[in-house]
């Protein structure tokens, strides 16, 4: 069941100050990667009018979240847009968002929503509701999560990589 945008926005962000992850809401001048959102010096400026998809905070936050601990001060979308493909975290970004959206009480489908994802957003709901978790090793090693049988849902020990 879908919640209302500013229920779901103020959900995700009270998460993210539980979690550690810091934000702030202001003005965001000229464009931003996602509408509303950019990260900078490892922290998440949200636009909330210029924010299309309330669930693409949480998206963002993975970003941060998983980012190399040592390097996570530093981060931006340039350093983002610029790592080399095998270094990139996005499928683990994928299912921290997912967990994450459980975790706060925003449906997926504010996370995986039809304006994103490369029209897989119903795929991968389908698949991390069936407890297919393509990208649990990565969040197994950035010592996240503890590994499980397959099938089982993880415990989240770190919402932020070690």
């Amino acid at each position: 069941m879908m919640i209302p945008r500013e229920e779901a926005i103020k959900r995700i962000c009270d998460f993210l100050t539980q979690i550690g992850i810091p934000f702030q809401k202001a003005p965001i001048e000229g464009r931003s990667f996602l509408p509303g959102l950019k990260i900078d010096q490892g922290s998440l400026t949200i636009d909330v009018d210029k924010l299309e998809y309330p669930g693409d905070i949480l998206h963002e936050a993975g970003h941060i979240a998983l980012f190399d601990p040592l390097k996570r001060p530093f981060l931006n979308q340039e350093m983002l847009d610029t790592q080399p493909s095998e270094q990139s975290e996005e499928i683990g970004v994928q299912l921290w968002s997912y967990f994450a959206a459980e975790a706060c009480g925003v449906p997926a489908e504010m996370v995986f929503h039809d304006g994103g994802y490369h029209t897989q957003n119903k795929w991968i709901i389908d698949n991390f509701r069936k407890r297919i978790f393509v990208g649990m090793p990565l969040l197994v090693w950035m010592r996240i999560a503890d590994p499980v049988p397959k099938g089982e849902y993880p415990v989240i020990r770190n919402w932020l990589r070690q």
